[in-house]
């Protein structure tokens, strides 16, 4: 059996190939890493980013009947950056290691 190894990386200093690098140049290889993501990874990570935002709109909708509901909203809102960004840069960062090592030739 195959053992799935991902790492969660909340900032771009955790992730080991831009741990020496200023951060303008960690936010180009991030940008650069994210361009080389294969479609399933951005498949994901826009499901991801829908199942956050459509419950959010869909709360604000009902603050008129509830306005309990706005609350809810603006936490699943606070929550997107804390879901999705540790996701974002584990996938790219399996990307960073072939643009190292591509650029170390």
């Amino acid at each position: 059996m195959q053992r799935l190894d991902v790492k969660l990386y909340f900032t771009t200093r955790q992730i080991p190939q831009l741990k020496h690098l200023p951060f303008g140049d960690r936010m180009q290889a991030m940008r650069d890493a994210e361009k080389r993501l294969t479609p399933p990874e951005k498949l994901l990570l826009n499901l991801l980013k829908l199942l956050i935002i459509v419950p959010a709109f869909a709360l604000i909708l009902r603050a008129s009947d509830d306005w309990w509901a706005l609350v809810w909203a603006a936490l699943l809102i606070l929550a997107y950056p804390l879901v999705l960004t540790p996701i974002q840069h584990s996938f790219c960062a399996k990307h960073l290691k072939t643009e190292q090592t591509q650029g170390d030739v």
